[in-house]
Formats: C-alpha cells, sequence, structure tokens
C-alpha cells in the first residue's frame, strides 16, 4: 500500500452517513456504505499499521464526524475491507493533479514567484479566511524580522511568541535581548500556561496583521552585512583602505563592517580548532598549500593555526609541498586564501559549520 498522504483523508471531507450497525458489514453492503464510513475504515485500518495521517488539517466538525463514525463502527469483514480499499486506491490512481488547501497554501506554492506588495495583500486576505492559522507564517519567518516583535511588543506577548518558536530560535531571539528585557520574557513565559487558546490565536493574528503591514525592504541583508560581503571579496589593500574611510565618517558603522567581515585572518577567533580537519576536505590541495605557504604577517598566524589542528603527519606533509614552491604572486595567495573562506562561507550557509563569536574563539588544538 502506497504511503499515508494528505489524498489520504479526502473521503472525510463530506457529510455524515448513516452509522453501521453491530453486525459484520458484508462485501456486497459495501455499495451501501457512505464515504464517511469508508473513511472510517481506511483511517482505522493506516492507524493500525502506524501511519500517521494528517487529520488536523480537516475542520473541527469534520474531526468530530469522522470520530464520532469510527467510534459506531463495529465489525467489517475481510471481503468488504479488501473492496473498500480496492475502491479507494483505484480514487487515488485517478488523481492527476492536486492543489494547495486555500490561500496559505497558494502563496506557500508561489514563494519567492509574487511581487512583495501582492503577497502582503494576499496574506491579509487569508488571515480574513476562516481557519487561517497565522502562526504557520509567524513561525516560519527569521529572527531578524522577528526580533523587532521581541522588543516593541509587550512583554506578555512577547512571552507567548517564545512560547511558540522552536527551542532553537526561541534561544537564539533570548540571547539577543538586553539582559533586563530577556529576564522579563522568561519569567513571563512561566505565566503563559493558562493563557486560552482563542487567545493564542488573536495575539497571532494581530502579529501577523503587523509584520505583513511593514513596508517591503529594496534589500534581503542590511547594510553591514551587504559592505561585509563585499569587501570579503575585495583585495586586502582596497578592504583596508575603505574600512579607514569608514572609519573617519561613522566609526560605529565601521566597526560593525570589521566585524562582518571573514578573511583568511579571522579563521584562528572564528573557527572552532576541532572544525578544521572538516573544512580542509572540502578545499583543493593545490589551492591550499598556495594558501598556507603564502601566508604573511598576520594570515601567517592563521595558516599555523590551521597546521596545528590537523594531524602531525597531514600537516608534515602539506609542509613538504609548501617547501617546494617557489616565489608565489600575490595574486595568486589571495585568490587561494579566497577559495578557503568561500568553503567556510558555503558551509556556514548550508548549516554545516558556526562560526564563533571572536570574544568566544578557544584556544588553539594541538593534534
Amino acid at each position: 500500500m502506497q504511503p499515508a498522504t494528505e489524498a489520504d483523508v479526502e473521503l472525510a471531507r463530506i457529510p455524515p452517513g448513516p452509522q453501521a450497525g453491530a453486525k459484520p458489514v458484508t462485501a456486497t453492503a459495501v455499495v451501501a456504505l457512505s464515504r464517511q464510513q469508508k473513511a472510517a475504515i481506511i483511517v482505522r485500518l493506516l492507524s493500525s499499521e502506524g501511519m500517521r495521517l494528517p487529520l488536523a488539517e480537516l475542520s473541527e466538525d469534520q474531526q468530530t464526524e469522522l470520530t464520532a463514525q469510527i467510534g459506531a463502527m463495529k465489525l467489517v469483514d475481510r471481503d468488504t475491507l479488501h473492496a473498500v480499499v480496492a475502491e479507494f486506491c483505484e480514487a487515488l490512481e485517478a488523481v492527476g493533479l492536486t492543489f494547495p488547501n486555500g490561500l496559505d497554501g497558494a502563496l506557500s506554492l508561489l514563494d519567492g514567484q509574487l511581487s512583495s506588495a501582492a503577497t502582503s495583500r494576499l496574506r491579509r486576505l487569508a488571515l480574513a479566511s476562516t481557519g487561517a492559522d497565522p502562526w504557520e507564517r509567524i513561525l516560519g519567518l527569521s529572527t531578524e524580522t522577528l526580533l523587532p516583535v521581541m522588543t516593541e511588543e509587550s512583554v506578555e506577548v512577547a512571552a507567548v511568541l517564545l512560547s511558540k518558536l522552536a527551542v532553537p530560535k526561541a534561544a537564539e531571539l533570548l540571547g539577543r535581548l538586553p539582559g533586563e528585557r530577556a529576564r522579563r520574557i522568561a519569567y513571563a513565559v512561566s505565566l503563559t500556561g493558562n493563557v486560552a487558546p482563542e487567545t493564542v490565536q488573536r495575539i497571532g493574528v494581530a502579529l501577523a496583521q503587523q509584520l505583513d503591514s511593514m513596508p517591503a525592504r529594496a534589500f534581503d541583508t542590511g547594510a553591514v552585512e551587504r559592505v561585509g560581503a563585499i569587501l570579503n571579496q575585495s583585495a586586502a589593500a582596497t578592504r583596508e583602505d575603505v574600512l579607514i574611510g569608514l572609519e573617519e565618517e561613522d566609526q560605529d558603522f565601521a566597526e560593525k563592517v570589521r566585524k562582518a567581515i571573514f578573511t583568511f585572518t579571522n579563521i584562528p577567533q572564528r573557527i572552532d580548532a576541532r572544525d578544521v580537519p572538516r573544512i580542509l576536505r572540502n578545499v583543493e590541495q593545490p589551492q591550499l598549500i598556495v594558501a598556507l605557504a603564502g601566508a604573511t604577517g598576520a594570515d601567517e598566524t592563521a595558516a599555523e593555526f590551521i597546521l596545528a589542528n590537523l594531524s602531525q603527519r597531514m600537516a608534515a606533509s602539506l609542509r613538504e609541498e609548501m617547501a617546494t614552491l617557489g616565489k608565489l604572486r600575490a595574486k595568486d595567495v589571495e585568490a587561494a586564501m579566497a577559495t578557503v573562506v568561500g568553503v567556510i562561507r558555503e558551509m556556514e550557509a548550508a548549516g554545516a559549520l558556526n562560526l564563533l563569536a571572536e570574544d568566544d574563539a578557544p584556544d588553539p588544538v594541538q593534534s
């Protein structure tokens, strides 16, 4: 039998039919069964095989009717079961295409293909429609989007939001709040146990409407992140010259940009020593050797950090290769270092690596 899908509960989306009696239903009587009785048989069969069906997607009335029908069913003989399953499989095989349920589903399907204005308008319409769950949208938003809610809304509303979020995202948000605000919200979470579901739903609707009414941003990232990303790919001389100019114009902005920049020099401060072997598995060895051999000044410290956190045999092999290289062009060394940094950035973006805050950097670990 095919795995359970959303189509498995479609037979429950019908009016209630006559209930089955206490006597076993025979195969000859299968045509007399209502669609809801057949749905009850299918749900009972799939549940007995350990499958979890998305019954929560049905309305409360439909869930109640289906549960009542299952409770009213008694015995069904094997021939009747086979006939109902065969009819159900035929119905599934006849389905050529399914559409998402409601505006929320349609917006998820078309995510990224609609204009910001149209998406915002449609989300407001979806919230106004019955059965729309605002929390599904809110919980999928980034921490950057949710942070203003945590800082500007009342402590009680922030506590409800924190309680609804997945633990990792909730911890990240809490960690980005000022200490006093974080403590007040954390305490307020302890008081949310008696909040009625209807209240939580109203809070979700209000927050979703507030977030959807925010003006669309022209850029997905902030100015600091954009400037930092550009300078990451710039030549070292250009990068330092721009930073000096930024410090003259706006020292606070320049400091934030410096923290957003990640270069070869920053490896000892931002990379956990235990992650070095994993990173280097994704770097082509010729590029790695050029980057290590051409490192000077602060970059040389980064090169030694990398070598110190490899096995002794691997480090010795790399040093031998480095010794065979002649004089390297600065352009080639910068390109090789950019390759190493690019691998680190790709691993971070994919969630395979976490960069350390500079203040949290551990001492290098000797292998």
